[in-house]
């Protein structure tokens, strides 16, 4: 009988989660003899204490490579969440030799010089300040209903996230994506767009993943919420890597 080879895997959650979102996705492949890492970004979940104005894109950057490092992980199949696909594409800029297979789901993508507020009109990032001014000191954006980012809308679901939820650092939103390499950094790619329904923030970033010269394309259906939804259906295509 041919023993198992456990894969490294390192999934980063996406704007206003934190690692907690992988919880039963972890256990699943725990149990099969994988290495599950799921950190949680500065700022939010169990680290909201640290949440300031010096949080950017680049610390969330920082984070995942500081983790591969300070962990001594390699060969790792890398999983990037929504706003997680942003983090991703940044460690994947700078630590490619660590990564096996580069997974973007249903990720917001960005090409290199662009913030995630870039992508919106003015008028939206104006609104998104000023809501962030009035409710959380103009620090992060407050988190939005949690059927607004693919959950069942039920009684139980909406109060268990709505107290997992937490504001996302919003200078992560204003700062720049610097890519020193193409999108994806030559690795193998796979971007899964959620299509039950579609979320309609991540559009341009699934039109941009079709413009990506040898990066698979599979539709999933499911909604943007599949972390919590759908973690078995997750764990059985990540074992496919």
């Amino acid at each position: 009988m041919t023993e198992l080879t456990p894969t490294t895997f390192v999934l980063v959650h996406g704007a206003w989660h934190g690692g907690w979102v992988w919880q039963t996705l972890a256990q699943h492949l725990r149990q099969q003899g994988h290495r599950v890492y799921t950190p949680t970004l500065t700022g939010l979940g169990e680290k909201s204490h640290l949440l300031s104005e010096r949080i950017n894109l680049d610390t969330f950057i920082t984070d995942i490579v500081n983790l591969f490092k300070w962990e001594r992980i390699k060969d790792v199949v890398l999983l990037g969440h929504s706003f997680g696909g942003l983090v991703i594409s940044g460690v994947a800029d700078r630590i490619p030799e660590h990564i096996r297979q580069l997974i973007f789901l249903d990720s917001f993508l960005l090409e290199n010089g662009q913030s995630a507020f870039d992508t919106l009109p003015e008028k939206a990032v104006e609104k998104l300040k000023n809501i962030a001014a009035t409710q959380c000191n103009g620090l992060a954006l407050p988190a939005p209903r949690p059927v607004l980012l693919g959950y069942p809308d039920d009684e139980n679901t909406t109060e268990t996230i709505t107290g997992l939820l937490t504001p996302h650092p919003i200078g992560t939103y204003a700062s720049k994506l610097e890519l020193h390499h193409p999108l994806g950094n030559y690795l193998p790619v796979t971007y899964y767009k959620c299509t039950n329904p579609v979320y309609d923030p991540v559009t341009q970033s699934h039109a941009l993943a079709k413009k990506q010269q040898g990066w698979s394309i599979v539709k999933l259906p499911t909604s943007h919420a599949a972390p919590f939804t759908h973690p078995h259906l997750l764990a059985d295509l990540l074992l496919s890597f």
